[in-house]
């Protein structure tokens, strides 16, 4: 498992180099939002078939939380990845980690946005972006964060990575 995290990590590392690298005409937003679904995409197809080898769920659980626990991306390392299942569970969730293994299904932002349930269609829908409010790492206030999501071959599962737009 070791070893999958260091590919990640260095993949990671080569995607936001060359995300970042001069002649690019993307935003920094349209850039982050790049950096968000390869990650998130590369993810879960690699979760997808290491979890094959995963029947129970207490291990598959433990292992999802074991794998992503530590990532982070983005300079500012405010990138992380989180999963949830299609019933509104958080599966792994480093931040805010109090909410991991909750049921969130009526949990709501700031402006009454029910997060986890808007996360859930998308991902079920194939994927995509969804917009809601969340603390960022290192603040105390809720903040505007676009979330992409899709889902994890095989497993009743999603997985997502956000940005927080610069306002």
């Amino acid at each position: 498992m070791k070893k999958l995290a260091i590919i990640l990590v260095v993949c990671l590392a080569l995607l936001s180099t060359a995300v970042g690298c001069g002649g690019n005409s993307l935003s920094k937003l349209e850039s982050d939002k790049q950096v968000a679904v390869a990650v998130t995409h590369s993810t879960a197809i690699g979760l997808g078939e290491v979890l094959k080898n995963y029947q129970n769920e207490t291990d598959r659980t433990n292992f999802i939380r074991a794998y992503i626990d530590q990532i982070r991306f983005y300079p500012d390392q405010s990138g992380y990845l989180f999963v949830d299942n299609y019933d509104c569970v958080s599966i792994a969730l480093p931040n805010p980690k109090e909410l991991e293994g909750q049921d969130l299904y009526n949990y709501q932002d700031s402006k009454g946005n029910y997060v986890t349930r808007m996360l859930s269609a998308a991902a079920r829908n194939g994927g995509g972006f969804v917009e809601y409010y969340l603390v960022k790492p290192g603040s105390t206030v809720e903040q505007k964060k676009i979330s992409y999501v899709e889902p994890i071959p095989g497993t009743n599962y999603f997985i997502g990575a956000g940005i927080y737009p610069e306002d």
